[in-house]
């Protein structure tokens, strides 16, 4: 089996660019962080709140539901009220089987929006399939908006499946069926696009995907379709699932194509577990990028398992502090800190590891483990600084990271 040679940062990516709004896709631009929301649309509050949230996260496209005449009207209110907020994160409108309609009826819902998503194998059927999709192009034309041509395994164009089938079963030596279905997304895909272009509608405005639910062939597919186009590209299972079997299988997944040189944008759609929030799915995303080098949002922190040398769950909590505490730092930080987040930051349980780690990140701490001294060294830049001891390490800890990122980021940083 060959090894895959790669350098972050220098993926062979597609070299077409699209824009969405402020947000560049494709070429040199780093791969984009994308969510979608849970809310009804056409319920203005909830939509603006949660878009907030995700945006507040880090989700740099948000895409949202307009399925009712009701959803686009509200679009426009939706995209007026985030932009009072100061939150000028595009919103993608997701059209299904009524895109057509609602856009001719509500032009500003087109406007308001940073992309379009249409799904080729909703769009209709027969002869009404090919005029319903020219209307989504016009209108796309008209207000110079991109278009994601987003294909899906559980809504494939049944015509052009049953139609690649037959070939297929007339043929001399046919392939298995599985492999049938897998060509039949690509061709819906790259055969929209072509009629796209046809309708005007200029490459550089054309984003490609074709999801699956299953990870080998989600990568399967996805390393066909990347061999036949130079369009930008979204990533993402169709349903990843919930809890950690959705985190496993993106990552398991997107990593793959990401080491491959495959992909533009990302989504994670991650099912929430009851109560759970929204963003978690903007997290998992951000650190599939960030641990495999391909991008920085947020100081990470390095912290040991534990072992039997710690029983204590003093340094579980503090990472976890810690780590929670960065993040909701992030948003304020992001603009006066430039670089914070390349930031690494070492909580460690015992003496084994300890210092080590401490000293290779740009703060650490080594808390004590089982039996030993009941201190916490504490390493900046490689020296150990102070030793913190007491009931208010955390407290103190935060304090030193805090220091840290104003003296060495901030504009006064020597």
């Amino acid at each position: 089996m060959s090894v895959i040679k790669f350098t972050p940062g220098t993926q062979p990516r597609t070299t077409r660019q699209v824009r969405i709004g402020h947000v560049l896709v494709g070429g040199s631009a780093p791969i984009v962080v994308q969510s979608m929301t849970n809310t009804d649309t056409a319920d203005i509050a909830s939509t603006v709140k949660q878009v907030a949230e995700l945006y507040q996260a880090g989700s740099e496209l948000v895409r949202v539901t307009v399925n009712t005449l009701e959803a686009a009207k509200a679009v426009p209110v939706i995209r007026e009220k985030l932009s009072a907020q100061g939150i000028d994160v595009p919103l993608i409108g997701d059209f299904h089987f009524n895109g057509h309609k609602l856009l001719t009826q509500v032009p500003e819902c087109a406007q308001a929006l940073g992309k379009l998503r249409i799904n080729p194998g909703n769009v209709g059927r027969g002869d009404k399939r090919d005029e319903q999709f020219g209307t989504l192009i016009e209108i796309a034309c008209k207000y110079d908006k991109p278009v994601r041509i987003g294909v899906n395994w559980g809504s494939l164009d049944q015509e052009l499946a049953a139609r690649m089938m037959d070939e297929n079963a007339k043929s001399s030596e046919p392939a298995d069926a599985k492999d049938i279905m897998f060509k039949a997304m690509i061709a819906s895909a790259l055969q929209s696009a072509k009629r796209a272009e046809e309708l005007g509608l200029p490459g550089d405005h054309i984003i490609l995907s074709c999801k699956m639910s299953g990870v080998q062939d989600l990568i399967a597919v996805y390393r066909d379709l990347a061999s036949q186009s130079n369009y930008a590209l979204h990533l993402g299972l169709t349903e990843a699932g919930m809890g950690s079997k959705g985190i496993v299988a993106s990552t398991a997944a997107l990593a793959v194509l990401l080491q491959e040189g495959i992909g533009n944008t990302i989504r994670v759609s991650l099912t929430p577990e009851p109560g759970e929030s929204r963003t978690k799915e903007v997290i998992v995303a951000q650190e599939i990028l960030q641990t495999m080098g391909l991008r920085a949002f947020t100081p990470m922190v390095t912290a040991c398992p534990g072992c039997g040398r710690t029983t204590s769950t003093v340094f579980q909590e503090l990472a976890l502090k810690i780590q929670t505490w960065l993040r909701g730092q992030m948003p304020g930080w992001r603009g006066v800190y430039p670089g914070v987040e390349d930031m690494k930051v070492a909580v460690m349980g015992c003496v084994v590891n300890g210092p080590g780690e401490s000293k290779h990140a740009n703060i650490g701490i080594s808390l004590p483990g089982t039996g030993e001294v009941p201190v916490a060294p504490v390493y900046v830049d490689g020296k150990k600084t102070v030793t913190l001891k007491g009931d208010r390490i955390a407290e103190e800890f935060q304090v030193i990271v805090n220091d840290y990122v104003q003296r060495t980021y901030g504009t006064g940083k020597s």
